[in-house]
């Protein structure tokens, strides 16, 4: 078996090498580590790679292939989507129903310590749809309109939450406890404003930069959640509905600069272009693994049909402040 990679780049897909020759996980461990520099040195060009025909069947396989590519794992910090939790810190990508689409973003790009390396891998493939695109974040800075750019830029976004029972993850899932008061120390810890509703229901907000630095290769990225879940991102018909529910700040997401000014549908047309523009995919097959650099490359899914499972690893924990933020990290008063 040749350590010496061949990467395939096809106009809108990642980059991809083809694997021969593999056929048990033990020498596929043993050639993962001796091309892993050559990976990573890929992932730094491209933010992205792509390796099909690896003998990879099951959650056991996966975890393998991730203690030789991440061997330092990342916890899954305030939990925002349904996954379910497979055995050594292995989780599904998510468990939102197959028709929704979702939009690209940086994985915890909200937190003040966040994965730098995410690693997903396909067991089944679904009879239709269900990739998972990428965006290379440093294209996107470049392609979203100056004046956006500035603001974020200067005054960063905003995220605010409401953890509720009824439309969103509840604060014991989210961060993991059912002590109040360990939830309030983690909130003051890390820079997050926080509040109890009357209901029991917890309502955060935080400020965060939007633009930083990879640590490694010095590239400038645009790095958040300002479209994923911006209020103008969802459904109107199911915006109207929540907010007729539960009142325009009880929606489970919503972002803003950070500055508190509302972005306009307009701003998240430029921003959606920009990420559109930038996106390549790559349908699953079983075997498959897609190593991403969570700093350089923003990620979505596709709809689909059938069964899919795609599971999903984090590590390389990687702190804020090595990222050169534009904007310090501040809580939002809710």
């Amino acid at each position: 078996m040749s350590h010496i990679l061949d990467w395939h780049r096809v106009p809108g897909k990642p980059a991809m090498t083809r694997v021969d020759g593999l056929t048990d996980m033990d020498r596929a461990t043993h050639w993962l580590g001796a091309v892993r520099p050559q990976l990573m040195a890929a992932l730094s060009r491209y933010g992205v790679v792509y390796l099909r025909g690896l003998p990879m069947e099951s959650v056991k396989d996966f975890a393998r292939i991730r203690d030789i590519l991440i061997p330092e794992r990342t916890p899954y910090r305030e939990k925002a989507t349904p996954r379910s939790r497979f055995e050594d810190d292995v989780f599904s990508s998510t468990d939102l129903p197959p028709a929704q689409f979702i939009r690209m973003h940086n994985e915890n790009s909200y937190t003040l310590t966040f994965p730098g390396l995410l690693l997903f891998g396909c067991l089944t493939a679904p009879e239709y749809g269900g990739a998972t695109p990428v965006a290379d974040c440093r294209r996107v800075l470049h392609a979203i309109p100056a004046t956006v750019v500035a603001k974020i830029r200067a005054v960063g976004w905003q995220l605010t939450r409401t953890f509720s029972d009824h439309i969103s993850t509840d604060w014991q899932s989210a961060f993991d406890t059912t002590d109040a008061g360990q939830v309030e120390r983690y909130c003051s810890d890390n820079l997050i404003g926080w509040a109890w509703q009357s209901d029991g229901s917890l309502r955060t907000g935080q400020v965060r930069p939007g633009i930083i630095t990879h640590p490694s290769t010095g590239d400038e990225v645009w790095f958040n959640h300002l479209l994923f879940w911006n209020e103008w991102a969802l459904d109107e018909e199911l915006r109207e509905t929540l907010i007729d529910e539960f009142g325009p700040d009880g929606l489970p997401f919503n972002t803003a600069f950070g500055n508190g000014d509302s972005l306009t549908r307009e701003d998240l047309r430029d921003i959606d272009g920009a990420y559109q523009a930038s996106t390549v995919r790559e349908q699953w097959r079983p075997g498959d693994v897609m190593l991403v650099d969570n700093v350089l490359t923003a990620h979505g899914r596709d709809a689909f049909r059938g069964e899919r499972k795609i599971v999903v690893a984090m590590g390389a924990p990687t702190r804020l402040s090595v990222c050169r933020p534009t904007v310090r990290p501040a809580p939002a008063y809710v």
